[in-house]
Order: C-alpha cells, then sequence, then structure tokens
C-alpha cells in the first residue's frame, strides 16, 4: 500500500516538473518570438526638419516709443495701457499757454514787418521819383533801396519766426505713429517732461498684427536652414494649434548662453490661426527642410553603432549578417539608407530582449 502512495506522488511530482518547464520553454519561445522583429528595406520619402525653441517679437518697426519733442507739462493723457489706437490718434497733450504766446508774439511781428515793408517800398518808390527830375541826391535814393531791402529781410525773419512757433505748438498735440495696441505708459497727467537731451517716452506702442519669431538654431543644425523654409511652431497658451511661418532671415552673429553656440533665424508669421499671439511667447518651432523622395529607407531602431559606425542586421534564413551602412536623413522614426543594403533585404529590428537572446 505504502509502495502505491509512493509511485501516485511521484507521477504528481513528475507532471509538476513537466508543467514548469513547459511553461519556461513556452515563456522563453514567445520572448524569441517577439524579440526577433523584422522589417524590409523599402523606399519611402523622407523630410528632415529641425527642432528649435524660439520667442515671438515685433518686426522691426513694430514696437514704437512715442516721445516729445519739446518739454512741458502734461496737460491730458488719452491712453491706457491695453488700449488700441489708431495711426494718427491723439495720445497725449502738453499745456501749450506758453508757446500760443509766443506765437502770438511772432504773429504781431509778423503783421509789423508787413506794415514795415509797405513803408519802405513807397518810401523807395517815391525817392526814384524824385531822383528821376533830380530833387534829391543819389545818397539818399541808395538808403532809401536800402531800408527797402532791410525790410524785405526783416518780413522773411518773421515769416520764419512764426512758422517756427506753429510749429512748436504742434509739437504739444502727441500723435500715434502706428497703429497697435499701448504696451506701456511711462508718464501721467500732471507731469513736467524734459526734453534737453533726449525724447522723453510717453507710451509704447505695439502692432500685434506684425509679429516674428526668434529661433534659436544649434551650430549643428544652422547649416541647414535657408530663407523660405517652411516652419511651425506652438505656444504653451494654444498647445493644440499649429501656426505657420517662413524664414524670412538667418542672424550671422551668434548667440552663446550656458557654452552653447546658436544662431537667431527669423521666422515670418503666416497663418496665426485667428488666435492673439504677443510678444515673449515661448515657442516650439519645426522648420521643414527639403524632402528626399523614393529613397531606401528602414527604421532608426534598426540601426546600430559600434565606434563611430552604423550597422543593420540583415536576415538571411538562420543567418544574421551584420553590414555596415552610410545613414542620410532621419524622419519620423525612419532614416534614409545612401549604402550598404539592398531593396527588399530583410532587416532585425532590435528590442529591448534582443540582447539577451542573441
Amino acid at each position: 500500500m505504502k509502495k502505491k502512495w509512493f509511485i501516485i506522488i511521484g507521477i504528481i511530482v513528475l507532471v509538476g516538473i513537466l508543467a514548469v518547464v513547459g511553461t519556461f520553454v513556452f515563456r522563453g519561445n514567445s520572448k524569441k518570438a517577439s524579440a526577433l522583429q523584422t522589417a524590409q528595406v523599402a523606399r519611402r520619402d523622407i523630410g528632415s526638419t529641425v527642432l528649435a525653441t524660439g520667442i515671438i517679437k515685433p518686426m522691426v518697426g513694430a514696437e514704437v516709443k512715442v516721445g516729445s519733442r519739446i518739454s512741458g507739462v502734461v496737460k491730458r493723457l488719452r491712453a491706457n495701457i491695453g488700449d488700441y489706437v489708431k495711426a494718427g490718434q491723439i495720445i497725449a497733450e502738453l499745456d501749450d499757454a506758453e508757446l500760443q504766446a509766443r506765437f502770438n508774439q511772432n504773429l504781431a511781428a509778423l503783421a509789423k514787418a508787413q506794415a514795415d515793408l509797405t513803408y519802405a517800398r513807397s518810401v523807395f518808390e517815391r525817392t526814384q521819383s524824385l531822383r528821376q527830375k533830380e530833387l534829391v541826391s543819389t545818397q539818399e535814393t541808395d538808403q532809401a533801396e536800402t531800408s527797402l531791402k532791410t525790410a524785405e529781410a526783416q518780413l522773411k525773419q518773421a515769416e520764419a519766426n512764426l512758422e517756427y512757433a506753429k510749429v512748436q505748438v504742434s509739437y504739444t498735440m502727441i500723435f500715434s505713429p502706428i497703429s497697435g495696441v499701448i504696451a506701456s505708459v511711462s508718464t501721467q497727467e500732471g507731469e513736467t517732461v524734459s526734453a534737453s537731451l533726449a525724447a522723453p517716452t510717453f507710451v509704447t506702442i505695439i502692432d500685434l498684427r506684425r509679429l516674428e519669431v526668434q529661433v534659436y538654431v544649434d551650430e549643428t543644425d544652422i547649416g541647414k536652414i535657408k530663407v523660405g523654409q517652411l516652419a511651425s511652431f506652438t505656444v504653451d497658451t494654444y498647445p493644440d494649434t499649429d501656426f505657420k511661418g517662413t524664414v524670412t532671415a538667418i542672424y550671422p552673429k551668434a548667440v552663446i548662453q550656458d557654452n552653447v553656440v546658436n544662431y537667431i533665424v527669423t521666422t515670418e508669421i503666416t497663418d496665426s490661426q485667428a488666435k492673439t499671439l504677443r510678444p515673449e511667447m515661448t515657442t516650439n518651432v519645426t522648420i521643414s527642410l527639403e524632402t528626399r523622395r523614393n529613397v531606401l529607407a528602414v527604421p532608426t531602431s534598426a540601426i546600430t553603432r559600434e565606434r563611430g559606425d552604423r550597422y543593420v542586421t540583415v536576415v538571411e534564413g538562420e543567418k544574421r549578417i551584420q553590414c555596415k551602412v552610410k545613414t542620410g536623413w532621419k524622419d519620423n522614426g525612419f532614416t534614409e539608407i545612401i549604402s550598404g543594403v539592398k531593396e527588399g533585404e530583410t532587416i532585425l529590428v532590435p528590442t529591448t530582449n534582443q540582447e539577451n537572446i542573441l
């Protein structure tokens, strides 16, 4: 009886061992099968891109600091931060009492100069008439002519003074040179501004329709960038919106930050997607380079590197042949193959378990 129980227990143990071994073998085969992923060398279009970060900035002339050309007291300020103003709109007024008084003085001086000229001309004409009759001397005639010329010069001077005073009065009205949004206000009503050395800034106006993206491109990629290339970018405030742009300029001077050499590439915003973009927004930019069409390509993950060279593993039946390849552009997980393998060949695509199996 005991012998029978020993046999039964032995059978149960043996079945258990076989089950465990079978499970490990099955899992091993499954891992091997899943790890041995392959792909074929095929032709496709490869479009390379350059990824970089950037900042939205106003274009040249899109940000203007408006100031005063004369000194005076700010009588009225018609602008607040965030207001939209049109070109030619009055945004500030200076007290013009003193300048208006000077204008009136010059106006009176002009009237006196005109009267003096009229009198000098009549004296000169009368002296000439008497001279023809030899009733006055040549000296008196010359004096009358000199007085006439002096009166004419004084009239021109008075006209110039009046015009200058008129211009000075016009400077008391501060107009917006462009259409845009008031970004900052640097003075208040009642303040006295001085324009002795530089024009004091009243407000800063930005035209939000004339913005561009300044992209910081790494020195390793700057050689691929050309004017006219298309670009797209996103900003944090509209993460699901792709804005369109075009490369317009490449700055020749480098910008060094944290020992990293970058070059500024300006990109014109061609499609704002009906969204409001603002200066200093951070952007994630993708610049599209030229597209290589109908080139040999393999999954990028199939390429390995050893001592600076690149290799792929070609599968021929049970054989694994490591082939050195020369690569080109990359795009969406695929890499262009210039030489090393042929179209239609099967290559191994390593996975995380591949190294443990091969």
